[in-house]
């Protein structure tokens, strides 16, 4: 194996590395000393270990193998062996974290009174986690396996996904777990799939301006000239009117909308202007891929 692509997979495996000590973190600094809850395989792990103490780390491995073997069915065998080693990862961090909290190296978050502090920074950081894994290609197996099978064949969001069989899961938890807990840990999945769905489409948000004017062309030299970003002119045709006419498309960060709004006005106070949220923008003027 060459050095290139060493250094490539080590750019893929080293974040998958990050993202299951980050969630496997959350689980045990903030989920289980506040008896919450989690979905998923995930959450039968933790019911079991509050019903028999058996230790999260072993039941997750056992609970994910099956899962491991549908996933390299229906993944294959590069996206499954990142899940490899999101399980295995995720399983080592899981023991060695309870080590650390048996042995008095780590204290955990407790709380009697304040459970929404402790579910806010749960679903912060569970989220966080899963997020990063999922942006490198990897899982953590239970339904973060099924969450990608259905992102790739269906298109849907992964964080909506996890939210939608996380909380099957934990409404059949409340044969065991306080109702109140259970509203607790329902604030922690809902932080949960928005911090994952924030990390997967990007933590750089920015606007694009699309701009329908009989003046374009003076409004795309104007953005060029006074702004510096680059401006695409798309040709069109009014649908009333049946003339030929350019739209004006141009991306800029949050800090300029205010100026970008401001030239177009200044050429064109009637211009028809539309903004649209951007994520992940890659290229000159914007973050380098």
């Amino acid at each position: 194996m060459n050095s290139t692509k060493t250094f490539a997979i080590t750019k893929t495996v080293a974040p998958i590395l990050l993202g299951t000590a980050i969630y496997a973190f959350g689980l045990l600094y903030f989920i289980i000393p506040n008896q919450l809850m989690e979905g998923g395989v995930t959450g039968i792990t933790i019911l079991l270990n509050y019903a028999f103490q058996i230790p999260i780390f072993l039941t997750t491995l056992i609970l994910n193998l099956p899962l491991f073997f549908l996933g390299w069915k229906i993944l294959g065998g590069k996206q499954i062996a990142y899940t490899g080693v999101g399980i295995g990862a995720l399983t080592f961090f899981l023991w060695l974290f309870e080590r650390m909290i048996h042995s008095g190296w780590i204290v955990p978050f407790t709380t009697k009174n304040d459970f929404i502090l402790a579910s806010l920074y749960a679903g912060v950081t569970l989220g966080a986690g899963l997020g990063i894994v999922f942006r490198f290609g990897g899982t953590t197996g239970g339904v973060d396996i099924i969450a990608r099978i259905c992102g790739r064949n269906f298109g849907w969001s992964m964080g909506q996904v996890i939210l939608s069989i996380d909380i099957l899961i934990i409404g059949a938890s409340l044969l065991y777990i306080p109702r109140e807990k259970i509203l607790y840990t329902l604030v922690a999945v809902f932080i949960s799939s928005r911090v994952i769905d924030f990390i997967q489409e990007g933590a750089y948000a920015a606007k694009a301006f699309t701009i329908i004017s009989d003046h374009a062309p003076e409004i795309a030299d104007l953005i060029t000239v006074e702004m510096d970003r680059g401006v695409t002119l798309i040709p069109a045709i009014g649908a009333y009117s049946k003339q030929a006419k350019h739209m004006v498309y141009c991306v800029v960060s949050r800090q300029e909308i205010r100026r970008l709004s401001q030239l177009v006005k200044s050429i064109d106070p009637r211009a028809f202007v539309i903004i649209n949220d951007v994520h992940d923008v890659h290229g000159e003027g914007f973050r380098e891929t």
